[in-house]
């Protein structure tokens, strides 16, 4: 039985950033053009994030489509962004599938992504929620007396204690704390709403947080957005995701939390944990979050033992 003689490899794929989004345009048109649009949309966020390391690989000198490029954007997603494994596998699901497109078209002699395998699905969730003990560990590392400190631990005490996310976070404005006989909430636009519709409450110690950190800034108008930069280059600039993301994973590692499961979400997660275990109501929780239903999370909650309170007991106050 005689082989094929083997000639030279092809030299390996280049593209500019440009030629890599018109391409992946063609490929959400025509190769996902029979597939629903939360699967495109699903497909695009995630090739949006190829396309912000695609910038930081080139400007590295390093190759893209390539087994060793599709390895290096693995661990970049796992160890610099921190993501989940089961997001890390459907990120390299969606390279998968946007190489094997360019193999389909010709450019590409064979898919490279096709040899790097992703995370295996956990058959058991990680614990992705802070105790209390950490919870003190995290706020301990962070700086209480500059202006920086002061604003990054005001951003902590918004998602540990007032349930916020980052985009809830960075949107908001000074205009949008309110203060009414029942307390102060903070008008909030969530994910995948155009308008600030929704009322999240801030009890005082997140309030006093916040009033530590306005009070290093001056003279501050009602437009301003509640949180800004204080780098020499941005000062004053609203804060955009990408930095507080940054700057909580930075203390998450300092606190020694930085396991697989926690992300700088995890704290969001963990303030419902510390309301139902403070005896909140299912209901009230569910309407902090504003979320649908909190079903998922309640059985994620009981499966890991993390709920102090019984069901019975949780019943008893309306839970």
């Amino acid at each position: 039985m005689t082989s094929k003689a083997s000639g030279p490899s092809p030299p390996p794929l280049q593209l500019t950033l440009t030629e890599v989004q018109h391409r992946i345009q063609d490929f959400l048109r025509e190769y996902l053009k029979e597939k629903s649009p939360e699967t495109v949309g699903t497909y695009r966020r995630s090739l949006h994030e190829f396309e912000r390391w695609f910038v930081r690989r080139k400007r590295e000198g390093g190759r893209h489509f390539t087994v060793d490029g599709v390895e290096a954007y693995k661990k970049y997603l796992m160890e610099t962004r921190g993501l989940h494994q089961v997001s890390v596998s459907t990120y390299l699901t969606a390279l998968r599938r946007f190489c094997q497109y360019l193999v389909d078209i010709g450019l590409l002699a064979e898919n490279p992504a096709r040899a790097v395998k992703g995370n295996r699905r956990p058959s058991t969730h990680s614990r992705s929620v802070l105790t209390k003990t950490e919870i003190d560990r995290l706020l301990d590392v962070v700086d209480a007396v500059t202006q920086i400190g002061k604003r990054d631990r005001a951003i902590i005490y918004m998602m540990l204690f007032a349930g916020l996310s980052e985009i809830e976070i960075v949107r908001a404005d000074l205009q949008d704390l309110e203060q009414t006989l029942m307390g102060w909430y903070l008008r909030v636009q969530g994910k995948g709403h155009t308008v600030k519709d929704q009322q999240a409450p801030v009890d005082p110690p997140v309030m006093d947080a916040i009033r530590l950190y306005l009070d290093t800034r001056g003279r501050i108008r009602p437009e301003d957005p509640l949180f800004v930069s204080h780098g020499r280059r941005s000062e004053g600039q609203r804060l955009n995701t990408r930095s507080v993301r940054s700057r909580i994973n930075g203390y998450l590692k300092k606190a020694g939390l930085k396991r697989p499961g926690i992300t700088p979400h995890s704290l969001t997660h963990t303030a419902a944990l510390l309301w139902l275990n403070d005896g909140m109501s299912v209901e009230e929780v569910r309407q902090r979050m504003r979320h649908g239903t909190l079903d998922t999370t309640m059985i994620y909650f009981k499966k890991q033992g993390l709920l102090t309170r019984t069901p019975e007991e949780m019943k008893d106050r309306g839970g």
